[in-house]
This record gives C-alpha cells, sequence and structure tokens, in this order.
C-alpha cells in the first residue's frame, strides 16, 4: 500500500474509532494507538524517508493534514467527553425546589430564663419597673445602706465572695434598691431581676443564682398591700388555688420582716415528700422598709414608708416545674434543657 493511501486509511479509522468513545480512558487508549511511540500515524510519519523527491511534498502535506483532522477530532472528542461528564454530575447534584425545606433548629429560652420573664411580666402588669444594676458591689451598697451591721454573719468570708479594695461579688440584688432610691425621690415602684453570689452549693443553693427583689415607696404604704401584691403574684404564678402564709423573720432592711410560704405545688396543701408534710413551701422574704434604709439614702422616714420582697428565681422555678435538685439547671445536659 503506498504512503498516501496509508495516512487515508488510518484518518478514515480513527475518525470512526472516535465515533464509539464513551469513556476518557478508551479516549486515552485510542491517543496512543495512534499517537504513541509505536502508534500508526507515528510509525507511517518515520517511512516518510523512503519517499521519493517527487512525491515527499505531497506526502509531508497530507501527513500533516491527516495529524491536524485527528489532533482537532480528539480535542472534540475529550471536550464532548468532559460536558457529559459536567452535566451528570450537575444532574446528580440537582437540587429539587419542590421539596420542602428543613426546618432549622431553634433554641428555647432557659427554664430559669423563662420562669425569670414571667416574673417580669407579672409584676410590669402591676406597675413595677424593671431597674438593673452592677454585679460588681462595695460594701457599702450590699451591706451598708441596708443596714446590715459589720458583724452580721453575711459578712464572713464563708458567705461572701470578696474582691479587692471594698468590693465584692453581691450577695442579693437589694443594693440596686439603694442606687434607684439615690437617684429618683418617691414614689417610687421598681422589681431589680439579676444575678447574685454566695459561697454555697447543695440540692438548694448554687454559687451564682438570680434573685428578682421589688420595692415600693410612697406615703402611707401599709403591710397589707404587701400581702395583696405578693397574693397576686402567688396566684398569677402557681394558679388561683394558692394559698399563702406570713411567718414573722428578721431580715435588717425591713421591720417588721416575714417569710412568706405558699401552699405546696405538688400536694396542694395536703402534705408530701416535697413539702415535709407540711403542704407549705417557703418562697420568698417580705417587709416593711426599715427607717434606717431611708435614711442611707436621704428619704424622710417620717414622709415615706415602703416594702420590699425578694425571691430566688431557681426557687421559683424548681416549684413550677417541680424539680428536686436546683443544681440540675446548671449540668447543661441537652435531655433535661430538650424538656421545655
Amino acid at each position: 500500500m503506498c504512503m498516501k493511501a496509508k495516512l487515508e486509511a488510518i484518518q478514515a479509522a480513527a475518525l470512526e474509532a472516535l465515533q464509539d468513545v464513551k469513556t476518557a480512558d478508551v479516549l486515552e487508549s485510542l491517543r496512543i494507538e495512534y499517537f504513541g511511540r509505536r502508534g500508526k500515524l507515528t510509525e507511517v510519519m518515520k517511512g516518510m524517508g523512503q519517499v521519493s523527491k517527487e512525491e515527499r511534498p505531497i506526502i509531508g502535506k497530507l501527513a500533516n493534514e491527516v495529524r491536524a483532522t485527528l489532533t482537532e477530532a480528539f480535542e472534540e472528542t475529550k471536550n464532548a467527553l468532559e460536558s457529559l461528564q459536567q452535566e451528570q454530575q450537575l444532574n446528580a447534584e440537582a437540587v429539587d425546589i419542590t421539596l420542602p425545606g428543613r426546618k432549622p433548629a431553634y433554641g428555647k429560652a432557659h427554664p430559669v430564663m423563662q420562669t425569670l420573664e414571667r416574673i417580669d411580666t407579672i409584676f410590669t402588669q402591676m406597675g413595677y419597673q424593671v431597674v438593673t444594676g452592677p454585679e460588681v458591689e462595695t460594701e457599702h451598697y450590699n451591706f451598708d445602706a441596708l443596714n446590715t451591721p459589720s458583724n452580721h454573719p453575711a459578712r464572713d468570708l464563708h458567705d461572701t465572695f470578696y474582691l479587692t479594695d471594698g468590693h465584692l461579688l453581691r450577695t442579693h440584688t437589694s443594693p440596686v434598691q439603694i442606687r434607684a432610691m439615690e437617684n429618683q425621690k418617691p414614689p417610687l415602684r421598681i422589681i431589680v431581676p439579676g444575678k447574685a453570689y454566695r459561697v454555697d452549693y447543695d440540692v438548694s443553693h448554687t454559687p451564682m443564682f438570680h434573685q428578682v427583689e421589688g420595692l415600693l415607696v410612697d406615703r402611707h404604704v401599709t403591710f397589707s398591700e404587701l400581702k395583696g401584691v405578693l397574693v397576686s403574684f402567688a396566684r398569677q404564678m402557681f394558679g388561683d388555688q394558692t394559698q399563702m402564709r406570713f411567718r414573722p423573720h428578721f431580715f435588717p432592711f425591713t421591720e417588721p420582716s416575714a417569710e412568706v410560704d405558699i401552699s405546696c405545688t405538688v400536694c396542694r396543701g395536703k402534705g408530701c415528700r416535697t413539702c415535709g408534710h407540711t403542704g407549705w413551701i417557703e418562697i420568698l422574704g417580705a417587709g416593711a422598709v426599715d427607717p434606717e434604709v431611708f435614711r442611707a439614702v436621704n428619704y424622710d422616714p417620717e414622709e415615706v414608708t415602703g416594702f420590699a420582697f425578694g425571691m430566688g428565681v431557681e426557687r421559683i422555678a424548681n416549684l413550677q416545674f417541680r424539680i428536686p435538685d436546683i443544681r440540675t439547671f446548671y449540668e447543661n445536659d441537652l435531655r433535661f434543657l430538650h424538656q421545655f
């Protein structure tokens, strides 16, 4: 077979083979078959030296044309395979926009925060203003201005987190009441939600806890008004059947003072393990503002009277959700938290 016929046959065979190529691997094998070191087209090109001088220009031109044609055909086949592969990949990764979307996982308020928000709502609906203050306090605001003597046990190291330069982590939110009275003249009706700190840790206490304290100052404020406010709060918080009782107690900043109990939320006053079979559970402390506290903020105790109360939010949450151990709130157990 002459050189011209060989070149034409190689071109025809290669173009026909390219029609059946379906994968990149087959294309690469076909390229080696024709363009490799021992490929068909390469072998023919090596025989150019045997062509006569007269035919060499013609055969050389034809050989270049065949090489160019096959190179272009191989490149087109390669591009077609890549486009096909890309299309198949896109089809495999396609998103069906008609399918319902996945709902994002939303967090929920911690049970203590739920309780705190509920307490705030009840008192703001009664006309109380929410006030906040610093968690790092001075002994003056935390103790002195609240008529707490220097030898009071609450000021001991085993009860209070002391810092430096006479500062401490507040042991209650009552210091904010002093700050509010210093900056505002009567009448005054506030609640003070926030964190407090004491050196304590057991089933009913944690070193950091939440309190809500309330203060009302005006002319002719009576203890019976305090009772009415707290009864209204307890029934909104725990239900209309909730009963309440006041027991005499002592607090440095109120006189007279009382601890306040409600009928057990578990047994409804019949007696159970939760309430120690008494039918009652203590929830807060309260009393009439001591005149010495008024004098500390330049209020005239002959002109104004008032009452104050304070409650632990965790204690309220315990009763509301019937949780026996207060430490459970801070163990970050998702199995527990998901229940709320």
